[in-house]
């Protein structure tokens, strides 16, 4: 796909980060990843992210990741475009962007390099390096050590035709706002904060009124019908799901550092859609913990 036709695509409807399957090994199971997607599409998301953050991206190995993007892109062809995960040391990424563009994939998205801080002329090396390792669009995804100043992303708009799509996982607003101002049409703009649907109405009105919904993997129709009542605004509806659904949803979520996937997992297997373990360092959720999910995926109905 062309890096502008994918820049329309994903400047509206709402995007998704499918989970990565995983057996009681713990090793990637294939069958289930494909059936997890079949089951995902027909709700109608605009793209999804395959290997993303949600996806473990940060757990895979360099053997798995070219065989978990081209299944994705085998399974959703011509339906769904498919938006790689790629990210950790410059290196590494450029490798992974390439091994998705052979695979079929229609974009990037840019995941941090972790760990390591850096300056903002090495962050701008390290994001051009990427691009220009490939054809396909890149999204890059402003969280933990890659932020991205206004004056940085300028200088890389300008050098890498293909950089489509600023996501950020920071929630900066003065930050958010500057960069909306300064860069204006050149890019889409995406919400990535972990559970966007807390920040969805506010980033619309930031000029950001696309978001990816980590939800989505286990309550996929009234993920879409949130996603309904922000593009409408809607602002009853929304806070009503917001308060019977998300506020306590956030309890969970933030009772362990790494739960924002884990729970995600969690949720997936309570809905008939086990997606297996998270891998070390992430930790399951607790007996307990999953009872009480068990209780708000009731409440919200038949998906």
């Amino acid at each position: 796909m062309d890096p502008q036709q994918l820049k329309a695509i994903i400047s509206s409807g709402l995007l998704s980060f499918p989970l990565t399957d995983f057996d009681s090994k713990g090793d990637f199971h294939e069958p289930g990843y494909r059936g997890r997607l079949e089951w995902l599409m027909p709700y109608g998301p605009t793209a999804l992210f395959a290997a993303g953050g949600t996806g473990e991206f940060f757990s895979l190995t360099g053997h798995e990741y070219p065989q978990i993007i081209r299944a994705a892109v085998q399974t959703c062809q011509g339906q769904v475009p498919i938006i790689a995960g790629a990210g950790g040391p410059t290196r590494f990424a450029v490798e992974c962007a390439q091994a998705a563009e052979q695979a079929g994939a229609d974009g990037l998205l840019l995941l941090p390099h972790y760990l390591t801080e850096a300056s903002q002329e090495g962050l701008a090396a390290h994001v051009e390096e990427i691009c220009r390792s490939t054809r396909i669009g890149v999204i890059v995804y402003n969280r933990a050590n890659c932020r991205l100043s206004p004056d940085t992303l300028e200088y890389l708009a300008g050098r890498c035709p293909n950089l489509i799509g600023f996501k950020d996982g920071i929630g900066n607003i003065e930050l958010m706002s500057a960069i909306h101002l300064r860069m204006g049409e050149r890019f889409s703009y995406l919400g990535g904060l972990p559970t966007a649907e807390v920040y969805a109405a506010a980033y619309k009105a930031l000029g950001t009124p696309v978001y990816s919904s980590a939800v989505f993997n286990f309550i996929p129709r009234t993920a879409m019908t949130f996603y309904e009542a922000v593009a409408k605004d809607d602002t009853a509806l929304q806070h009503k799901i917001l308060k019977e659904f998300f506020m306590p949803y956030l309890d969970i979520r933030n009772r362990a550092a790494g739960y924002a996937v884990s729970i995600v997992k969690a949720g997936a297997a309570l809905a008939g859609h086990d997606a297996g373990p998270v891998r070390a360092p992430l930790t399951d959720l607790k007996p307990d913990e999953v009872e009480m999910l068990r209780v708000l995926i009731d409440q919200a109905g038949p998906q």
